[in-house]
């Protein structure tokens, strides 16, 4: 009896002194194809809505969730091991680089997609990865590591592979598929615009309507399946209103720059610099910046915005003083 009790407490020993970097919960394990399988749906979801390539976003969840098996995942629905940061929600702690670490909870694995999708277009770090192609996906791999998403040296060769080994990049192609088949697809984010005159459209790779007559954020929010929030943050406004008809609303984050081609826009009389951003889609934070320009300043009519890159110094440069002398 005393053999059996020192053998078990010798075997108790080894295995709480051994720090396990997964786990494995009762019963079957997922395996990986199972888990692309069950979660592309909402990485593409994902892909429309805000940009983020399915295949970095399933290539990063497997990685991060060990195929869904991890602690972090199967406990608190956390795919993509983002910490608390700033978060007020539910908490999980777990040992990461340090001892005890605060993790996020969510109340479902989509919630954590979602989440994963708003701290990478919420976070200025990141925004360059938005001017990227979004079908190249070892340039977003190489984007993540060099943003610090993650501390592991090889952290973009990991992704690669996965994305290689998998064919993930095949998902990126349904971004422009999709684009055909959106007005008659179930799986198509936006469907519900089909029977008005306002279709969804793209503009610098970013999808909008056109406002209706009496249409508000909120009430688009609802006939398109969006949270309240979404509307309002991607346009930049901060309260609900009437929209103008014929207003452009982005279901999507502006981006840092505009398409290829459109280096300046020269504005209009009595055009603001707001609308100048909603037309090229084009976030009002960059715009003031290429610009050397401050919250609140206003533009001329005839002055050139600059869209892509920073506005040249000669613009700057103060016209000479004609003096005129009587003679």
């Amino acid at each position: 009896m005393n053999k059996i009790f020192r053998l078990s407490f010798i075997f108790f020993l080894l295995v709480s002194s051994c720090k396990t970097t997964s786990y494995t919960p009762p019963g079957k394990r997922i395996t990986r194809q199972e888990y692309i399988a069950q979660y592309a749906p909402i990485a593409l979801k994902e892909m429309q809505r805000t940009g983020i390539p399915a295949s970095i976003k399933l290539a990063q969840a497997i990685l991060e969730s060990g195929d869904g098996n991890s602690r972090l995942a199967v406990r608190a629905n956390n795919h993509f091991g983002i910490k608390c940061h700033d978060w007020r929600g539910r908490r999980i702690y777990h040992d990461d680089d340090e001892r005890g670490e605060c993790f996020r909870r969510y109340r479902s694995a989509e919630d954590s997609f979602k989440d994963h999708s708003d701290f990478l277009t919420g976070r200025s770090r990141y925004a360059f990865l938005f001017d990227l192609n979004p079908t190249d996906y070892a340039a977003w791999a190489a984007g993540l590591k060099r943003a610090g998403y993650a501390t592991h040296p090889e952290y973009d060769r990991l992704l690669i592979r996965i994305i290689e080994e998998n064919q993930l990049h095949l998902y990126d192609g349904q971004r422009r598929a999709g684009r055909r088949t959106q007005r008659t697809s179930e799986a198509e984010k936006f469907p519900s615009r089909q029977s008005s005159s306002q279709l969804t459209d793209v503009r610098n790779n970013i999808k909008y309507v056109l406002a209706k007559e009496g249409d508000t954020y909120a009430g688009l929010a609802r006939e398109l399946g969006l949270m309240a929030w979404e509307l309002p943050k991607y346009n930049e406004s901060l309260n609900d209103r009437i929209l103008e008809e014929g207003e452009i609303v982005y279901l999507q984050p502006k981006r840092n720059r505009a398409e290829r081609g459109n280096d300046y826009h020269v504005v209009q009389e009595g055009e603001t610099l707001y609308q100048i951003s909603q037309l090229h889609g084009v976030k009002m934070e960059r715009l003031l910046r290429m610009n050397r320009l401050n919250p609140g300043d206003e533009v001329e009519a005839d002055e050139k915005v600059w869209l892509r890159r920073n506005k040249p110094e000669s613009e700057d440069a103060r016209q000479p003083v004609q003096i005129e002398f009587e003679l």
